[in-house]
């Protein structure tokens, strides 16, 4: 068994349900100090965060990824213990194997042989590690980030971990991410009785039209890089249970995955703008997750898609889409961002598994493109 599948099953070993990481910083910090790295722990409310760096020269290239994992769901229904890591027919199965301590073990193992092999090496590399990224995110990255910058530390290459791969390792690079833009919506109306409609108001009734107009609107064309920007319902709730009580109050949540062609104060004005056209009664809040990034050209995208075709053999389609990132927070920093990790398509599922052989594919990867940006 190779170091990277070793390590990578000591992580899924450890309970590191968000935000807790349950020893795991600890690990890796140990194996990091052993090759020179300085160690930094930055600890937010009850969040665990990890910088370590080796070297102060520019240019720094930063691994980023966390260690904490979703809930495991009903256990029962798991083919083993999410957190009793096993390897069935070149599969490891538990908890985190995909999303994504399988990542983060071969970041260590490829920063481990690329130093051992060149302790000379040009500019620095960094760890920046959580556990708190599968919760809130907001004690997590966006804190340490935030702590680089206030110092003057800035991060030119962000390699981020998470798992960005369809149908094999490698066929799908993430170049950025869109924008997260929630909206909580409270329609208010009148309660009355079901048989008397015209002494109420319902706001079921009042949002129907509204919620066409929403489905039907274009907000956007996307551009070459991201699709067009999307608005979802994810809940809506009204009623009181009885079936003869108009209810006096509708909540709606919403999201747009948006892109970069479109602002999310933009999506803010033309949503108040329809409500008012209606001219119902309504309270609206709004949570602003995370603005679009991209990384269109560069250095880092540039050795990491060399690196896939020198290791795969085949070249990266690059992609914005899924859900957001910790990248995030990193990109408006000025770095250049990319996301490259095992396939996800368990990530966040019973039975979460990952390909063996691809663990250790991907600390090959990293470690050619450290060749390719930090060897001169």
């Amino acid at each position: 068994m190779s170091p990277t599948v070793e390590l990578t099953i000591e992580l899924i070993r450890r309970p590191s349900i968000t935000p807790k990481e349950e020893g795991c910083l600890s690990l890796i910090a140990e194996r990091l100090a052993a090759f020179g790295f300085n160690n930094e722990w930055l600890s937010f409310g009850d969040v665990q965060n990890l910088w370590s760096r080796r070297g102060e020269a520019k240019p720094l290239l930063v691994f980023a990824g966390h260690v904490d994992v979703v809930p495991t769901g009903p256990v029962e229904k798991w083919r083993y213990d999410p957190f009793q890591p096993t390897i069935e027919d070149g599969y490891l199965y538990g908890r985190g194997a995909a999303d994504m301590k399988s990542g983060v073990a071969a970041m260590v193992t490829a920063a481990e042989r690329f130093v051992a092999a060149h302790p000379e090496h040009a500019g620095s590399i960094a760890f920046l590690l959580t556990s708190d990224e599968e919760g809130v995110a907001t004690h997590g990255t966006v804190k340490v980030v935030e702590t680089l910058m206030n110092r003057g530390e800035y991060i030119d290459w962000c390699m981020v971990g998470e798992p960005s791969s369809k149908e094999k390792l490698g066929d799908i690079l993430k170049n950025g991410r869109r924008g997260s833009l929630t909206g909580r919506l409270t329609v208010h109306g009148i309660q009355g009785h079901i048989a008397y409609p015209e002494l109420a108001d319902n706001p079921i009734h009042r949002f129907a039209p509204i919620l066409n107009d929403l489905c039907a609107q274009e907000w956007d064309q996307g551009n070459a890089f991201f699709p067009p920007t999307r608005f979802q319902i994810s809940n809506i709730n009204a009623g009181t249970g009885a079936t003869n009580v108009i209810p006096n109050h509708l909540n709606v949540i919403f999201n747009f995955r948006y892109s970069t062609e479109v602002t999310h104060e933009d999506l803010q004005q033309k949503i108040n703008e329809l409500l008012q056209k209606y001219s119902i009664q309504y309270d609206l809040t709004w949570e602003h997750g995370g603005l679009p990034f991209l990384t269109a050209a560069g250095e880092l995208l540039e050795a990491t898609q060399a690196a896939i075709q020198d290791i795969c053999g085949y070249s990266a389609q690059l992609s914005t889409a899924g859900g957001t990132s910790d990248g995030r927070f990193i990109a408006p920093t000025g770095a250049q961002v990319v996301e490259l990790g095992v396939n996800n398509t368990t990530i966040h599922k019973v039975n979460e598994c990952v390909n063996v052989t691809e663990i250790d594919t991907l600390s090959e990867i990293y470690e050619r493109m450290l060749a390719r940006l930090l060897l001169q």
